[in-house]
């Protein structure tokens, strides 16, 4: 098992993205903390969790406040006894508007959002981690950080953000032993997709279609996908990579080839 007798923090891990990591994590044998605004869902990924033969525990968490923060952080030694793994998974869109009609508390929400518990989050494990010499932080981003789409730009900031503090972070504390890298989920389907369905559409319909226009691989992702890579990021077979990213977007940003 490439994650026996480890620790992870998964933010955000209640659903979606963040609990495919935390299933792909648990077959790997990690034990696994679902921090999460929504306690009631956290409890019960984490009791679907344990149900694999590990340790689990969901934990009620802003990430946005570094007093629920540390709070969550603490719990999360007490119980387990130590953090190896960090995933800052904590995020989501902001409504596809242009720049000229973002307001200044929607900027700031959305960024917040994105970043600032992914800050918080490190900033509050990373003692832990450098006196124990060792350590795995993975932060989400999006491939929104280095392509163009639809009018979001106070999403993609945030997200290219989350890629500086990946590398600043990687350097920081790559003398401990810590290794920080990024992902970039693109399409992947989860409830913070349903949003871009029409009103009226068939949601796998509309995934078939956006996937045929616009991925190379012809599917949007699923949150297995992204469980995968971060599995990378958090076993030995990354203990020599930090400050990288992968881009987990069926070939995105690249330009779909021609239907023949």
């Amino acid at each position: 098992m490439l994650l026996k007798d480890r620790v992870a923090i998964i933010t955000g891990g209640a659903s979606g993205i963040g609990r495919g990591i935390g299933l792909k994590f648990a077959e790997e044998g990690c034990s696994v903390a679902i921090a999460d605004i929504r306690i009631k869902e956290a409890e019960k990924t984490a009791v679907e969790i344990s149900t694999m033969g590990v340790k689990a525990l969901g934990v009620e968490c802003d990430a946005t406040s570094g007093s629920q923060v540390q709070k969550m952080v603490d719990k999360v030694i007490e119980k387990f006894g130590k953090i190896d793994i960090l995933v800052n998974n904590t995020g989501g869109f902001g409504p596809v508007i242009s720049v000229t009609d973002i307001s200044e508390e929607e900027w700031e929400r959305v960024v917040n959002l994105n970043i600032k518990g992914t800050f918080l989050c490190s900033k509050a494990v990373a003692p832990h981690m450098m006196e124990n010499k060792y350590g795995k932080i993975i932060n989400i981003s999006s491939v929104a950080a280095i392509s163009s789409g639809p009018p979001n730009i106070h999403y993609s900031a945030a997200k290219g953000g989350v890629l500086s503090f990946t590398i600043g972070l990687a350097t920081e504390l790559a003398p401990y032993n810590i290794c920080v890298n990024a992902i970039l989920p693109g399409v992947i389907k989860t409830s913070m997709w349903d949003a871009s369905v029409p009103p009226g559409a068939d949601k796998e319909e509309f995934f078939k279609q956006l996937a045929e226009a616009n991925i190379p691989l012809g599917r949007a992702g699923i949150p297995e996908d992204v469980g995968l890579v971060a599995l990378f990021f958090a076993s030995e077979l990354s203990r020599y990579v930090t400050g990288d990213r992968l881009v987990v977007g069926g070939g995105l940003p690249l330009t779909p080839p021609p239907i023949s």
